[in-house]
């Protein structure tokens, strides 16, 4: 690959969708597109494959569910029962309806902080870590396109123009 890239710079989300479409059609390689928020169709616009984070957020609901199921069991059942309002506390699957409320929130509470995490090293943003945003007005109202160079910088600037690209420049690509 070459060692330089050019920025593309847009000012609204409709345009980049459709610039997005055109260079991919002209087979140039994008990097990366930065926006202020999420563009609905600039993933499949850009070729990327679906993710599986739905998969792992279910296996993660699943593990809480069990970790509760198992912790209510040995807590409520096995270690220390209890007769509350005359209830029996002799088995689980008769105590099972008051449990429903706690094994949702276990489910809930695996799921969401556990997707936290992985979806921190799986972006590998990490606290403190520095920005690498290569434009600070992507992050207000500006969408950025960068896109490998391949000896073709001429051709590839004149079809970012034509896209409707505000800026284009020409940078050294960071490793």
């Amino acid at each position: 690959m070459s060692s330089k890239i050019i920025s593309a710079l847009y000012d609204d989300d409709d345009v980049l969708l459709k610039a997005v479409k055109d260079v991919r059609a002209a087979h140039h390689h994008i990097e990366e597109v930065y926006t202020p928020f999420p563009v609905h169709g600039l993933d499949k616009a850009m070729g990327l494959e679906p993710t599986r984070l739905a998969i792992t957020s279910f296996m993660f609901g699943i593990t809480g569910l069990g970790f509760a199921i198992w912790f209510l069991n040995l807590i409520m059942i096995e270690d220390w029962p209890q007769n509350i309002g005359g209830k029996p506390s002799f088995s689980f699957a008769e105590n099972s309806p008051a449990f429903v409320p706690i094994l949702f929130e276990m489910t809930v509470f695996f799921a969401a902080h556990l997707m936290v995490i992985t979806f921190y090293m799986r972006s590998k943003i990490w606290p403190f870590r520095n920005a690498e945003n290569p434009d600070p007005r992507t992050t207000d109202d500006k969408f950025l396109m960068e896109v490998a160079v391949d000896g073709n910088e001429s051709d590839l600037t004149s079809l970012l123009e034509k896209t409707g690209a505000i800026e284009i420049t020409v940078n050294e690509k960071k490793h």
